[in-house]
């Protein structure tokens, strides 16, 4: 290789080359360092796939990262990428092993609801909302048929909470309703095989929206937690779930323009998935300048002070 080839290049190669293992430790590091863990924080984890990532004719397939996120420090804390011949089953793990979730509430979607995760949570401090589809089977039918056979009068009774919420805004409003029962006569009925590691709670959450001339139809969620009965709590942990798909995924695709990467060679897609969450921590602890995460990379660029303070908080 010329002596004279341009630095331009050779970092190009060093970044496909370099191995993602080696940037996520010092993604780590930055974020031990930053991270407040906080009692209760909520984290919620939940996977993306980067669309155009892929090669025509099958040979390299677009890649699914797992993300981690924390709704009290606001802050991506991990993620990691789903093995091409795999789910998030198997990443989630992998990604659990990596934070410190002492004291926190780790939220789940569907994929997530797995008794050896629950576990894991449990056994690294923390506390689990599992979302609860048909996946699960006869689990799903014996909380469907609970809730069916509760009245309201049973929520005024001890180990027993239920709480409505409503918010107006952008020409709609939004009611909630949660209802959680630990009562553990009402827990026995769960079939026997259905006994998941520290399972307090079962939750039935009912959202609908309505503009003023229109009223969409309710929109019924279950879960599982190991958290006592608070119908607040509980109902606060389940909306916040919705942070890694608003403040991650969804500014990834907007303010990172992510699902239109097509870097294929190398580690390059997987390391510029790290770089970019990175990037997005770092924007947002940055809060001199009240503006959008697209604004504030806009204004990083013109401005080299701008752009030092966001990396050196300076």
């Amino acid at each position: 290789m010329p002596h004279d080839v341009p630095t331009q290049y050779t970092f190009r190669r060093v970044f496909l080359l370099l191995d993602p293992d080696q940037l996520q430790n010092s993604f780590m590091q930055w974020i031990s360092d930053v991270q407040d863990v906080s009692d209760g924080d909520i984290i919620a984890i939940d996977g993306k796939t980067i669309r155009r990532a892929f090669t025509k004719g099958g040979k390299k397939g677009a890649i699914h990262m797992v993300n981690a996120w924390s709704e009290a420090n606001r802050l991506v804390l991990g993620q990691v990428k789903v093995d091409a011949k795999s789910n998030e089953i198997t990443a989630i793990p992998q990604l659990l092993d990596m934070l410190l979730l002492k004291g926190c509430i780790v939220t789940l979607d569907a994929m997530g609801c797995q008794r050896e995760i629950a576990q894991q949570v449990i056994d690294l401090e923390g506390d689990y909302v599992l979302a609860l589809k048909k996946n699960q089977g006869t689990l799903f039918e014996d909380v469907d048929h609970l809730f069916r056979f509760a009245n309201d009068d049973n929520f005024n009774q001890p180990n027993m909470d239920f709480v409505a919420q409503a918010s107006k805004g952008h020409g709609r409003v939004e009611t909630r309703r949660c209802w959680v029962i630990a009562d553990p006569e009402w827990l026995a009925f769960l079939r026997r095989r259905h006994h998941w590691p520290e399972l307090r709670s079962i939750v039935k959450v009912v959202g609908q929206r309505s503009t003023d001339d229109k009223r969409r139809r309710p929109d019924t969620r279950y879960y599982i937690t190991s958290l006592e009965p608070d119908a607040r709590r509980i109902l606060a942990a389940t909306r916040s779930h919705w942070g890694v798909e608003n403040k991650v995924h969804w500014v990834l695709d907007i303010a990172f323009r992510e699902d239109e990467s097509r870097l294929r060679q190398g580690n390059g897609q997987e390391n510029m998935a790290a770089l970019r969450r990175w990037a997005l921590n770092l924007i947002r602890q940055e809060d001199s300048v009240k503006a959008s995460i697209a604004i504030k990379r806009l204004k990083a660029g013109w401005d080299n002070a701008y752009m030092e303070r966001i990396l050196f908080g300076k």
